[in-house]
């Protein structure tokens, strides 16, 4: 069987979507359940480990290209595209960063990111469309997010960026996913069957947070983003990042009044600027 000219691979390979390793889940205790949920947790941090290599040479081809002003993308559907959208909109106010230097498309629109959009993943041709809306160029990175690695929304999204001489990536929760032949930077993490059979937004899920956690963050680290270990450009969003940001400039300066430091960092809007300012 062939969806949109990518295989359906073997049942032992797609890991997924394999039996899962617990029965009669639904005569299991409350302790029971949360202890084996926890259990097959565990292992999630352990496979993403083996990874790290992959996760590098990804990290490092999307510095270079942002360095040069170029822009991150993440594609996804479902829960895949969710947590791409989750880890987008946190980079500007950790970071400080403009909201258009890491973006994420899921499948769907936005009305995905609350309600399942019916055959939204199925659709060949719309992650490419959707990927030209914001002028995508040479000078970007895609990143393709699929739990199976078997999404034709994300496969064909990432099929015409290499058309297009665009640098991509890709997570998938299976070895020999179709999505990987598609990617210049593939990561696969075996994870084995979730504890209910086929559901992704768990141990897939888990692992595809962590990761996008780790190549965002060492981005911006790459980028400037972060000193010592401080977010030192993160957005005054609320008082407890203002009283944060105050400690931070009282730290690093010879300032001791915490009022004259907060004062210092409102006109200036971020620790480091109000830091260079000072000295």
């Amino acid at each position: 069987m062939h969806l949109n000219n990518f295989p359906i691979m073997a049942k032992d390979i797609r890991t997924t979507e394999n039996d899962s390793i617990y029965n009669d889940i639904e005569k299991m205790s409350t302790e029971e359940i949360l202890t084996n949920i926890n259990s097959e947790d565990q292992k999630v941090a352990i496979a993403v480990q083996k990874s790290i290599k992959s996760i590098q040479s990804l990290v490092d081809a999307t510095a270079t290209k942002l360095i040069n002003g170029g822009r991150l993308f993440y594609i996804g559907a479902g829960t895949s595209g969710r947590l791409a959208v989750v880890d987008a909109s946190e980079c500007p106010p950790t970071y400080g960063v403009s909201e258009d230097l890491v973006i994420a498309i899921i499948a769907g629109g936005n009305q995905a990111m609350f309600h399942a959009v019916e055959n939204a993943e199925d659709n060949t041709k719309q992650a490419w469309l959707d990927l030209n809306t914001y002028h995508i160029n040479e000078q970007d990175v895609v990143i393709g997010i699929a739990a199976s690695g078997t999404t034709p929304y994300v496969l064909e999204g990432l099929k015409a960026c290499q058309e297009n001489n665009i640098i991509t990536g890709s997570i998938s929760c299976n070895f020999n996913s179709p999505i990987s032949d598609y990617a210049n930077h593939p990561i696969e993490v075996d994870l084995g069957p979730e504890f209910i059979t086929g559901s992704t937004r768990m141990k897939s899920g888990t692992a595809q947070k962590l990761i996008l956690n780790m190549i965002s963050t060492s981005v911006m680290i790459k980028l400037g983003r972060i000193e010592g270990n401080k977010m030192v450009n993160m957005q005054l969003a609320n008082q407890k990042l203002i009283a944060r940001g105050v400690n931070m400039i009282m730290q690093q300066t010879d300032i001791t009044d915490p009022a004259v430091a907060e004062q210092l960092l409102k006109k200036y809007g971020s620790v480091k600027k109000a830091v260079e300012s000072h000295k």
